[in-house]
């Protein structure tokens, strides 16, 4: 997966087609490639922006925008107009960006307790039985993202350290796959090496997340 990370990133907006979006006073999106996106937004869209503006009976591409693009955003927005381009800095409207990601994310690494959970219900079948075995999410994830497509919109700074993030995948059944592969490949080996996960010591649950991973 590939990081984007609002602290560097600078989204470059075409201003007529933007313009445009605000005219036609209907909601819609800016997604990370500085595209203009409308209702209802694809599946795993990522966006910086996303809402809707009524101009007072007067038409933006007919005046000054230098005013109106940044009140019009919003002034967690850091604007700037170059000739035909918007170029935009996101990162201090992270928490409303946070909102209008979410319900797309495959999951969620905002939070200080980090992943819980994937929005994906085969992911999350896994997710939920291979910690039986004492496998947590974080590597889950740190697997998903050195081995799958996808982009971590986030947050990172290095002094002092900070990370808030969402994850998306790009294609949820390959990793799925892949995951369940890796999870079932760690349980054989708890059940060859670990003293803890004898066969025959398994509790309930342990034994149903053997079932699942097709190892009984």
């Amino acid at each position: 997966m590939k990081k984007f990370n609002l602290f560097n990133e600078i989204i470059i907006v075409n201003k007529q087609s933007l313009l445009q979006a605000i005219n036609l006073s209907k909601v819609f999106g800016i997604n990370i490639n500085g595209g203009i996106v409308y209702e209802p937004f694809q599946e795993k869209e990522i966006l910086i922006y996303k809402g809707s503006y009524s101009p007072n009976s007067t038409n933006l591409l007919n005046k000054s925008t230098n005013f109106s693009l940044t009140t019009i955003l919003g002034k967690n927005y850091q604007v700037v107009e170059d000739n035909d381009r918007v170029l935009i800095k996101a990162f201090s409207n992270w928490q409303e960006i946070i909102n209008i990601n979410i319900h797309r994310a495959s999951y969620d690494d905002t939070t200080a307790d980090g992943v819980a959970e994937f929005s994906s219900k085969s992911l999350e079948d896994i997710g939920w039985h291979i910690t039986e075995f004492n496998l947590r999410y974080r590597k889950l994830v740190e697997f998903l993202e050195a081995n799958c497509e996808g982009t971590m919109l986030c947050i990172e700074q290095e002094e002092p350290y900070q990370f808030s993030g969402l994850g998306f995948l790009n294609d949820d059944e390959h990793a799925t796959k892949i995951m369940f592969e890796y999870c079932q490949k760690y349980v054989q080996n708890c059940l060859d090496n670990d003293e803890d996960f004898k066969r025959d010591e398994l509790d309930d649950e342990q034994l149903k997340a053997l079932s699942f991973f097709e190892l009984c």
